[in-house]
């Protein structure tokens, strides 16, 4: 994919296709709308890779490295975290 094609693809929330949550207050648990996301750990620099988290037919997951759990809550909306505050924004440099 070119780089255009890639700018055009970020398109939802944070600048991302996919959604990327982060855990700066240091909660146990994020309730979460969707059960496909990134995990950033916390806000740069304190993040940690990036990586994909698929729940696929579960309801929670652990970040294997942050080890927050991200619960799915079917009445959240893709850009709401329970507590609120957990989408990962990108920062204009």
């Amino acid at each position: 994919m070119s780089a255009t094609n890639d700018k055009h693809s970020e398109t939802t929330m944070a600048g991302h296709s996919i959604p990327h949550f982060q855990n700066d207050g240091g909660h146990r648990m994020i309730e979460i709308g969707v059960k496909e996301f990134m995990c950033t750990g916390a806000s740069v620099p304190f993040d940690h890779p990036h990586i994909y988290i698929d729940m696929g037919d579960d309801s929670e997951k652990v970040c294997s490295y942050c080890s927050t759990l991200y619960r799915y809550n079917p009445t959240l909306k893709p850009e709401q975290t329970n507590p609120p505050g957990c989408v990962f924004h990108v920062k204009a440099a």
